[in-house]
């Protein structure tokens, strides 16, 4: 019996989750989910871009600017 309360459990939270994520991809064709803007203009990342590529710390660029690691290689990757 344990059993199957447990199948029916996870075939529903299956539903919703497949029910968010329809949800979530009709909001970004609508253009209202966009997530967060960035901080830097395009000057300001053309010179991210330019001393990523000369400077071997990443980190001091990064903490340079503010952000995390994370966020310097994904807009250097943009």
């Amino acid at each position: 019996m344990l059993t199957m309360l447990s199948a029916i459990s996870t075939f529903e939270r299956d539903l919703m989750l497949e029910r968010q994520r329809e949800g979530i991809a009709i909001a970004k064709d609508k253009g209202k989910y966009k997530g967060r803007k960035s901080k830097f203009d395009l000057d300001t990342i053309g010179k991210i871009k330019s001393k990523f590529s000369e400077t071997g710390n990443k980190a001091g660029l990064a903490s340079e600017y503010g952000i995390s690691r994370g966020y310097l290689y994904e807009l250097v990757k943009a």
